[in-house]
Parts: C-alpha cells; sequence; structure tokens
C-alpha cells in the first residue's frame, strides 16, 4: 500500500472527527457567549460576577492549558471526560468566552432610547432585552462571533493534546511514520483552507441576510 492509499482514507476519518467536534462546539459557544455576554450587562450582582469570572479565567487560560485540566485535572476529582468531550467543552468555554465580550459591547451600542420607549409601553426588562435588545445586538456582534468560530477550526488542531484523533493528529501520526512533511502538511493546510473559507463565505451570508438598513456598523 502507498503512502496516499494509506494517508489520504485515515486523513479523512480525522476530518470527520473534527467537524463533529465544531459541530456541537460552534454553536454551544454561540448560545454560551451570549448568554454571558447578556448576564455580564443584565445579570443581577451574583450572576454578572461568575459570568465575569468565567470570561476572565477562560481568556486568561491557554487554551491547551484548559484543555488538559479538563482531561486529566478533572480526573483528580473523579470527573472523567472522553478525549473527544473533554475537546469540545474546552473549544465551547474559550470561545464563549470571547464572544460574551463581543456581545457585551454590541449590547453596550445600543441607544438607551430603545429602553427608555420598551418600558414606555410597558414591556418588562425580560421582555425588552429578548425582543429589542439582543436581536439588535447579535446582528452587531456577529463579525467578532463569526471570526472566533473561523479562528476555532483552526485552533481545533489542539484537540491531539488529550489524544483526540483528529485530522491533524493523523498528519502528525503519518508525518512521524514516513517523514513526508510537504504532503502530509501542505494536504493538512489545504482542508483547512478549504474548511475556513467555506466558513468565511457561509458568515458573510448570513451578515447580509441577517442586515437591518440603518442598524449595520458602517464599513466593510
Amino acid at each position: 500500500m502507498t503512502f496516499w492509499e494509506e494517508f489520504l482514507p485515515a486523513l479523512m476519518g480525522g476530518v470527520v472527527t473534527t467537524l463533529k467536534m465544531l459541530a456541537i462546539a460552534m454553536p454551544a459557544s454561540v448560545a454560551l457567549g451570549i448568554l454571558i455576554g447578556t448576564l455580564r450587562v443584565y445579570g443581577d450582582r451574583i450572576s454578572s460576577t461568575i459570568a465575569t469570572a468565567m470570561v476572565v479565567t477562560f481568556r486568561g487560560f491557554p487554551l491547551m492549558v484548559t484543555l488538559l485540566i479538563l482531561f486529566v485535572g478533572l480526573a483528580d476529582f473523579k470527573i472523567y471526560l472522553t478525549p473527544f468531550w473533554a475537546a469540545v467543552l474546552g473549544f465551547i468555554l474559550c470561545s464563549g468566552s470571547y464572544q460574551s465580550e463581543y456581545v457585551r459591547g454590541a449590547i453596550r451600542s445600543i441607544d438607551v432610547g430603545q429602553s427608555l420607549a420598551a418600558k414606555a409601553i410597558g414591556m418588562t426588562k425580560l421582555q425588552e432585552v429578548l425582543y429589542i435588545i439582543l436581536p439588535q445586538a447579535i446582528r452587531r456582534a456577529l463579525p467578532g462571533i463569526s471570526n472566533e468560530l473561523i479562528y476555532m477550526i483552526k485552533y481545533s488542531s489542539l484537540a491531539f493534546v488529550v489524544g483526540v484523533q483528529d485530522m491533524f493528529a493523523i498528519s502528525k501520526s503519518f508525518n512521524y511514520k514516513y517523514f513526508r512533511p510537504i504532503e502530509t502538511f501542505m494536504t493538512l493546510a489545504i482542508i483547512y483552507l478549504i474548511m475556513t473559507t467555506v466558513a468565511t463565505v457561509g458568515f458573510k451570508w448570513l451578515e447580509n441576510k441577517l442586515r437591518i438598513p440603518g442598524l449595520e456598523i458602517s464599513g466593510r
């Protein structure tokens, strides 16, 4: 069996694993980012403090350290995560913390007059946030959120440190076996490029789809 006959099927298996991780981590991190960002603005003292502590912690820890804590460190407390779920949880916590800052900034950018108008027509604070503030804030935060999700595609390669057999781990093992770094890592790089390009085009389409004239921040 030649190098390519062995490498390509194994690599495609790694691609599937990477896509499975991203399919879970991407939407979950967006939901976490929206929740944390909202709590930091509208939460009470306890929830706001917890949300802030999460952001400070997971923005401050290197992702590799976070993954090792989740996979190895939690075992000291009898909490055992599989490599796959340790990686997914690490991606969610790290990316969600960064995304929350985009959401928080977008919420702060909404004109205070809209909150006053919501109160004037009898809306509760929850209704105001859900129906007035967040729909606008998410649209404004979308470029930053999409940028973080594209970063996630690339730093998903760090899942190998906890033993996930993703496409980077497969490529690395084949390079050790055959020592063909150009073929191995150029093929891997092209796959990452395809994935990030598809994501970029998709997020750009979504931004255009959700754009409301007069709401978007100027500049292209």
